[in-house]
């Protein structure tokens, strides 16, 4: 019978020794390289000590060589590299030790050493302690668990905002007792309720998946409930819930929480209704009961003394109660704080001063406005989904929804919040100097154009000047941000293809090289070749100068090998997209190097924009795998067609790589925006593999020629 802890005992009497049976589970954010560059170490550093590891991979296509109850059974511990969830539930009895993905990478014989005396995996969810890594886990979890919930809120508040604008725009009408109404009974109130919904959904929707990510499907049920009760201020006796700041609070409280819970021995026989009973219910009545009776009375305060504070300064001067309004408005967007400021300006609309609300109705488009406009004018530093969430930022700012502002804020509140108080800010003191007045409690320029407003042409400059000013200032902000990010970043970031991530811009003349390569697309590709054959075509007469060596030994070797080098990877690397020797020193050079080696192929069509994409890339986490190999990649439209480089550069060039080995096999993968599904994700997870093999690396970096160097590509399949 097999130990269910440790090695297996020695004695004196055993002429033979069981020998040592290991698992290992490797999974990393998006399942592409690290995920089996790790199995590979891992498997390796086992068998150099003669021990049995069975290594199961959860890459982006799925969980691979699986393990399974047999497995289990007889295994003497268990090694978990990833950087996400992994189900260990499947681990009970057995040593577990779980570490980070980089871990696998860089120390796999430390893990196996450890693993033996690593603690022991129990029923209540308690094993050893996840090693450190990176900046340090506790705050990586935070950063990763915030993301998460950003990332669930987003189509919340897209789709609730949208509806909601588009029928206040269709169906609805200003009225001085009720500000912007759409009648009762009509379509365009069906349409308004369905967005209302939304929105009120995004709030526990950030709050549950913040909690999720934290504390497991535990955890998702108290901070949902959370998130509402913060959301809805007649619970704590207050006229504004806490919004998507109190969400904040208690999706990590109720994550943490769980996090405890899940510590507390409990006999066995209630083992197995902890999760799914005892844990949501404990931690959802006790979330709910400390913010009704903790922390929301002080919200509660805070809204009742700043009403009283904005009444004793009716007086004052019209900019500073302005700017301060402004700077209430843009602080928490539909918090307590924000809707001090609107409620006190619609409040005074009834005593014939319309001035304040004129001054809230300015401030109150210039977040979500100024927002989606830093989208358009520096879209290297955002994700696509970021700037496809700016455009709809955009349209809701038109209606005076400020609300779409919130994702932007939620994820990078140190840069976003302090932007948006700012134009803000600006925004009301200007309309406070003009003397805009607006005469229903609402804002935005659907008022102005709905008649609501007078001085309407003051009050649209307050509108652009504040958000230029949010707009100048978050773009100065997150790049900012993103540089120190990047330069004080671990280098166990996982390759992923993405479009305009968050990253520092590319110098100005990035790519330059590339663009007379890349001004005559390949006609033929235009007109309908596939995908899969988008490396498999004709050299074209005529290449630049820097390429006209290689692109000539290209032609020549052709006759022989071009069959079989239009199979390598799917037909999307040929001897085209080969370069023996790689002639920059630096990262930087080495991209646009390589960009240069595939628009020889005529699909790119855009070679500054690919240059910049892969420099994003390179700024959110280096591509630099180590065992010398780097693979830059990108996706965008720059390219008509999935292509692959490869380059050999003698020196090596410094890529971040994580074991610190310079980059000497360099290959850079280019897709459009449309080739988004699994096919590239296979492509890299081929490439991860067959690299991590010693010998394939050996041939080849002595294969004396494109075509050789095609010869030995071919091997992967």
């Amino acid at each position: 019978m097999t130990s269910p802890a440790g090695p297996p005992p020695t004695g004196r009497g055993n002429t033979e020794q069981k020998p040592l049976r290991l698992l290992a589970v490797t999974a990393c954010p998006t399942g592409i390289a690290h995920t089996y560059m790790a199995a590979e170490k891992l498997a390796q550093a086992a068998a150099s000590r003669g021990i049995e590891m069975k290594v199961e991979t959860q890459g982006s296509i799925g969980a691979e060589n699986v393990l399974d109850d047999n497995d289990v059974s007889g295994a003497d511990g268990v090694i978990v590299a990833a950087d996400k969830d992994v189900d260990l539930s499947r681990f009970v009895g057995k040593r577990v030790l779980t570490v980070g993905v980089a871990e696998g990478i860089r120390h796999p014989e430390q893990l196996i050493e450890r693993v033996r005396s690593a603690p022991v995996h129990a029923a209540n969810g308690t094993t050893a302690p996840t090693a450190a890594h990176g900046g340090g886990k506790e705050r990586s979890v935070a950063y990763k668990a915030l993301m998460n919930g950003v990332s669930y809120m987003i189509p919340f508040v897209v789709v609730g905002g949208l509806l909601i604008a588009i029928s206040l725009s269709l169906g609805g009408h200003t009225d001085p007792s009720g500000g912007l109404v759409i009648p009762k009974d009509s379509f365009w109130m069906d349409v308004n309720n369905i967005g209302v919904i939304g929105f009120t959904l995004m709030v526990p929707i950030l709050s549950g998946y913040i909690a999720y990510a934290i504390g497991d499907r535990p955890a998702l049920v108290p901070g949902m409930v959370g998130g509402w009760i913060a959301n809805t201020g007649s619970l704590y006796d207050s006229k504004a819930g806490a919004g998507f700041i109190g969400a904040i609070v208690t999706g990590f409280l109720a994550g943490y929480l769980v996090l405890w819970i899940k510590k507390v021995k409990v006999p066995k026989f209630a083992q197995p209704i902890m999760p799914i009973i005892v844990i949501p219910i404990v931690a959802t009545t006790a979330l709910g009961l400390f913010f009704v009776y903790v922390i929301g009375k002080p919200i509660s305060w805070v809204f009742e003394h700043l009403t009283d504070w904005l009444s004793g300064m009716t007086g004052t001067s019209a900019i500073l109660l302005g700017a301060i309004l402004g700077l209430m408005i843009a602080f928490d967007m539909g918090g307590p704080v924000n809707k001090t400021a609107f409620l006190f300006g619609a409040g005074l609309i009834a005593t014939g001063n319309q001035t304040v609300m004129g001054m809230c109705a300015a401030a109150i488009p210039v977040m979500p406005l100024g927002q989606g406009l830093a989208t358009l004018i520096r879209k290297r530093l955002y994700t696509e989904q970021e700037r496809e969430t700016g455009l709809a930022s955009l349209f809701m700012g038109c209606f005076g929804i400020s609300e779409g502002a919130i994702p932007f804020a939620a994820a990078r509140p140190a840069q976003v919040i302090p932007a948006n108080m700012l134009g803000g800010a600006v925004a009301g003191a200007v309309a406070g100097v003009a003397g805009v007045e607006d005469a229903v409690p609402h804002g935005g320029p659907i008022v102005a154009v709905l008649g609501a407003v007078s001085g309407v042409p003051m009050f649209f400059v307050a509108v652009v000047i504040g958000t230029v000013v949010t707009a100048l200032t978050t773009v100065a902000l997150v790049d900012i941000g993103e540089r120190r990010r990047g330069l004080a970043s671990a280098p166990a970031v996982e390759p992923v293809l993405v479009g305009a991530g968050a990253g520092v811009s590319a110098p100005s003349g990035a790519g330059a090289g590339t663009s007379a390569a890349s001004a005559v697309p390949d006609r033929d590709a235009a007109s309908g070749e596939g995908a899969r054959g988008a490396g498999a075509v004709v050299p074209r007469q005529g290449v630049s100068a820097s390429g006209a060596a290689a692109a000539s030994g290209a032609v020549a070797a052709s006759g022989e090998s071009g069959a079989a080098g239009d199979e390598v990877l799917s037909g999307y690397l040929s001897e085209r997209t080969v370069k023996v020797e790689l002639d920059a020193r630096d990262k930087e050079s080495a991209i646009r190097e390589m960009a240069e080696l595939l628009a020889r192929t005529g699909k790119v069509v855009d070679g500054d924009e690919l240059v910049a994409t892969a420099l994003r890339r390179e700024a959110q986490g280096t591509t630099g795998l180590g065992e010398e190999i780097a693979i830059p990649h990108a996706k965008t439209d720059a390219v008509s067609a999935p292509l692959v480089g490869f380059a050999r550069s003698a020196e090596g060039v410094e890529w971040g790589s994580l074991d610190g080995t310079k980059a000497r096999l360099v290959f850079m993968i280019a897709v459009p925006e449309a080739s988004a599904g699994d096919e590239h994700l296979r492509i890299l997870a081929l490439l991860s593999r067959k690299l991590m093999d010693p010998g394939f690396r050996e041939r080849l970096s002595a294969a004396v020629d494109e075509a050789a160097v095609l010869d030995v590509l071919s091997e992967i399949r």
